[in-house]
Order: structure tokens, then sequence, then C-alpha cells
């Protein structure tokens, strides 16, 4: 029997040992902006992915990287046990980390190192404690194959320009908005209630209105 164990036999984790985030505040902001994105791209070939093992190397299972939260364009939003980039034909077009005190220096060195290796586009940085980072939000472009630090506008948002939004922060916490409208991008969860609140409001006014107009033809109640 061979000793050799072949490409196919090769085992790749499905995880990395750690836990998903270092405090329920890291939690809630890597789930809050994978439901962002992913609601952002509903029903689009796109793929939105949170904390999962993205392994760059074929037959290297050691050489693998978990982004807080990620983004693969033109790549279809099925659900995965890991990514594999040489099965996909893809990388990540924009990573999002959310720094800790145990990540920042790995946020910061080790995982732009590879990032720009597999040549993830863009690479955004944020801190929701704001004790870690300074300013607590960063972005950076892959300008061949180094990042180059991306300028905040006059209002202070950064564009990320691969996925047509913008990014900024409102007493410190993290707001996406489409670069073309300046539309706040929701949750599915807020979506749905925004149309929820709309449709009350709407249904409320025709109310008024047939009221009004009943005062006008027949004057009012007694």
């Amino acid at each position: 029997m061979s000793l050799i164990q072949t490409v196919d036999q090769i085992e790749y984790p499905e995880t990395d040992g750690r836990p998903m985030g270092e405090t329920d505040l890291h939690i809630d902001w890597m789930i809050r902006l994978r439901d962002i994105l992913r609601w952002r791209y509903r029903e689009q070939r796109v793929y939105v992915a949170s904390n999962l093992l993205v392994y760059y190397e074929e037959g290297e299972p050691s050489k693998f990287i978990v982004p807080d939260n990620f983004v693969v364009l033109d790549c279809e939003p099925r659900r995965r046990r890991t990514f594999k980039v040489w099965e996909e034909g893809k990388v990540p077009d924009v990573a999002f980390e959310v720094t800790s005190r145990s990540t920042k220096w790995e946020d910061q060195t080790d995982k732009p190192r590879v990032y720009a290796w597999i040549g993830v586009g863009e690479y955004f940085l944020y801190d929701p404690s704001a004790e870690y980072l300074e300013p607590p939000l960063q972005g950076f472009r892959l300008d061949r194959d180094i990042y180059k630090r991306i300028a905040p506008d006059e209002t202070g948002a950064l564009t990320c320009q691969r996925l047509g939004i913008t990014v900024r922060l409102d007493d410190g916490r993290l707001v996406l908005c489409d670069a073309r409208t300046g539309e706040v991008l929701p949750t599915e969860a807020e979506a749905k209630d925004a149309a929820r609140e709309a449709a009350e409001a709407r249904a409320a006014e025709l109310e008024a209105q047939v009221r009004r107009l009943r005062e006008e033809l027949y004057g009012k109640s007694p």
C-alpha cells in the first residue's frame, strides 16, 4: 500500500478550534455585518459568509484563513462547509474584520499579508469598542500586491469600490450605505420592519383621507 496521500484524500478541517468572537459585542457585529450583506445581495449570484475557513492552497490544509466576514462576487450563494479557492475559481473580493483585543495584531499584520497574497481586493477593519484601532474604522485597497489605505471622504466615510458601498461610523456604530443612493443598508429583519411600518402608515393615511371625505360630504358626526 502506498504511503503517499493523494490530493483527494487530504482532509481539510471545518474549524480552526477558535471561538467565533471574543465578546458578545464582537459576535453581534460579525452577525450583523453578515446579515446586512446577505440582504443586500439576496437573489443575486454573490456568496456572503462569516467565520468560515478559506483554504487557498490545494493539498496544504494548513494554508487557510478565517475572515470574520467576506463577500465573493459572481459566486453561487449555496451553503458551504469550507471555501476552497481552487474549487471555486474565486477568492473573496472583500473581507471585513471586527477587531478585538485578541485579534488586533493578527488583523493588522498576518491577515493582510495573506489577503494581499491571494488577491482579496479590499479589506476593512472595525473596532466596535474603539479600544484597539486608531481610527476604529480602517479600509485598504489592493494595489498590485500591497494594500494602500483608503482615504475617507469629506464625511469620514470609506468607499468600498468592489461592492459599491460606503462604510462610516455613526456615534461609534458601523453603518453601510449604498454608494450611489446613500441609502443605509439594513438587515432583513430591519427591512421587513420598515416595510411593515410604511404599510401601516399608508393605511392610516388612507383611513384619515376617507374620514375627511366623509366629513366633507356628510358633516361631522354628532
